[in-house]
């Protein structure tokens, strides 16, 4: 089946508004990704990373074909993905924003984890073999299969399996030495989910960086599939009250103070929003 579902940048922000009323998966994923790096490339010729992720997802099923065993299938997809093309974490300059746009990922055939593990999904997805993101910390990883057969896949590391020490060397490494393997670190997490994950790479260093404009492009690209998330209205409301663009500000804390179901978080919104209506006064 084809990724090809838009062919700009108005096509992209009109599929990924569609994917909102969608539950958490699986959605098209990797063209979800290839949609959000349109919006900030919106003047590259995306036919060729279409046909690119239309190829990876041919290519796994011939390399797979006689695959029955989670492991024969993960051996597959990181012959293609990680052997024939050559992708791979990004460890030299794993800070840079390319990193996390699937355009640039694709030209460089490097990336962070979450970029890579979406293209080992797509390929996964494309030939029916049950694949999902984990809600492993700091270190985006996939599981490959069912219970008790299934694989934990680092996307990072090509493809390769992580048994359980390897997993609990990791923790420690992102989350620190007393850190411990708990069972929520091998749940599921939804499709919306890897594709905030992989904006608020984005969106997190441009913060710091106080590049406020692209970072608020990023935040509203994130809101176009994830309408009724309170923190991203938030977000949006204090980077536009940075701006200066107050009655947008305003229109954004408003939206939050809509969603949000927490008293704390509600009465912290509220308090802002009397702050920048004071400024218009």
């Amino acid at each position: 089946m084809s990724t090809a579902p838009f062919n700009d940048r108005a096509g992209a922000d009109a599929f990924l508004a569609s994917l909102a009323g969608l539950g958490e998966g699986p959605w098209p994923l990797a063209a979800a990704a290839l949609a959000l790096a349109c919006r900030d490339r919106p003047r590259v010729d995306l036919a060729r990373y279409h046909h690119h992720l239309d190829s990876l997802a041919a290519e796994a099923a011939a390399e797979g074909a006689a695959a029955h065993s989670p492991e024969e299938r993960r051996a597959a997809l990181a012959a293609v993905i990680a052997g024939r093309y050559g992708y791979a974490g990004d460890r030299l300059t794993y800070e840079d924003l390319q990193n996390a746009n699937l355009m640039r990922v694709i030209d460089r055939r490097k990336g962070l984890p979450v970029a890579l593990g979406i293209l080992y999904l797509h390929a996964a997805r494309a030939q029916g073999w049950g694949a999902a993101g984990l809600a492993f910390p700091g270190h985006f990883l996939l599981r490959l299969g069912e219970s008790p057969e299934r694989l934990v896949i680092d996307p990072f590391d090509g493809g390769r399996a992580r048994d359980a020490a390897a997993l609990r060397e990791l923790l420690k490494s992102v989350a620190g030495a007393a850190a411990e393997l708990e069972p929520a670190h091998y749940a599921e997490v939804g499709d919306r989910d890897i594709l905030l994950r992989l904006q608020n790479n984005i969106k997190l260093r441009l913060i710091q960086s106080r590049r406020l404009d692209e970072a608020l492009a990023v935040i509203e690209g994130m809101l176009l599939f994830a309408p009724d998330h309170t923190a991203l209205w938030r977000e949006a409301g204090l980077v536009n009250a940075e701006l200066g663009n107050l009655r947008a500000g305003i229109a954004a804390l408003e939206r939050s103070l809509d969603r949000a179901g927490d008293d704390a978080a509600r009465r912290q919104t509220a308090l802002l929003l009397q702050q920048l209506k004071s400024r218009l006064q």
